[in-house]
């Protein structure tokens, strides 16, 4: 924390594959980790964590998880990982073992303490592309934000609970049931300064449950932006991004965007 601030690192859907090989046999998702990871060595001032939200490797398979942990080494900031669809919860276990927080749990779900409390929720189910709560996690969220009401919360999921008009990824979104319940929770809780999430490859938000709810684009590959009714699932490379949480008192929780990678001109001048 600088001068009363906090500033978290948000990234998502880094998609590894096995060693030697590329996503699609074309997109090399390793490079742009890389790029991520300098990206963020590169702030000043560096961020307090940066949490990864899901999908982290693309298929669960060790190869894949030992391949991620030698391109995040370098962050210099604390990483908190958290498991998407594509994701297999025991393998990031166990490459991972230092990472406390991982549990040994049915899902992996904690907080990350501050003047921001960054309260994540696994919302994967084993084998399928949608995302779920049960009712033992809402319990667990709705106690978590009692303990501190007066303390700004970001709560983090893989899965977006609201819809996007992206139609094919609105079919594996969080499911209905306990999307509305959270809802109906975060409204309970005024702390709650936003609900951020990954899946989407995207960068959306919008009103939700009286916060912002929003999504943050993907490492490399982006879903291709397709509003029409019944409109084709799709991936294109877009300029990757990440997202940058920014806490002041006298600010709130604003959210910043930050393209990954070297661009011609760079800097132009101070003001």
């Amino acid at each position: 924390m600088v001068g009363g601030s906090w500033l978290c690192g948000h990234i998502s859907d880094c998609h590894i594959v096995d060693p030697g090989q590329n996503l699609a046999d074309v997109i090399d998702t390793a490079a742009y980790l890389r790029d991520a990871v300098d990206t963020f060595n590169r702030l000043d001032p560096q961020p307090e964590l940066v949490l990864a939200s899901g999908d982290l490797v693309n298929d669960g398979r060790p190869a894949q998880y030992g391949r991620l942990a030698e391109l995040v080494a370098p962050l210099r900031a604390p990483l908190y990982l958290m498991p998407g669809n594509h994701d297999d919860r025991a393998a990031l276990r166990t490459a991972f073992p230092a990472h406390r927080y991982l549990g040994d749990g049915p899902t992996i779900d904690y907080v990350v303490d501050g003047p921001v409390r960054l309260i994540a929720l696994d919302s994967t189910i084993p084998g399928a592309p949608g995302g779920r709560l049960s009712r033992r996690q809402l319990q667990w969220l709705d106690a978590v934000l009692q303990q501190s009401p007066n303390v700004p919360a970001v709560i983090a999921l893989h899965h977006p609970p609201f819809a996007t008009g992206i139609e094919h990824m609105d079919r594996m979104a969080l499911d209905a049931g306990p999307a509305d319940d959270l809802a109906v929770l975060v409204r309970r809780h005024p702390q709650v300064e936003r609900v951020v999430a990954g899946h989407l490859h995207r960068s959306i938000s919008r009103r939700w449950a009286g916060t912002v709810a929003a999504t943050v684009p993907g490492v490399a590959h982006a879903v291709v932006l397709d509003v029409r009714p019944g409109g084709v699932a799709a991936w294109n490379l877009e300029p990757p991004a990440l997202a940058l949480y920014l806490w002041r008192r006298e600010l709130g929780v604003v959210a910043h965007q930050l393209a990954i990678g070297e661009f011609r001109g760079g800097r132009v001048g101070d003001h």
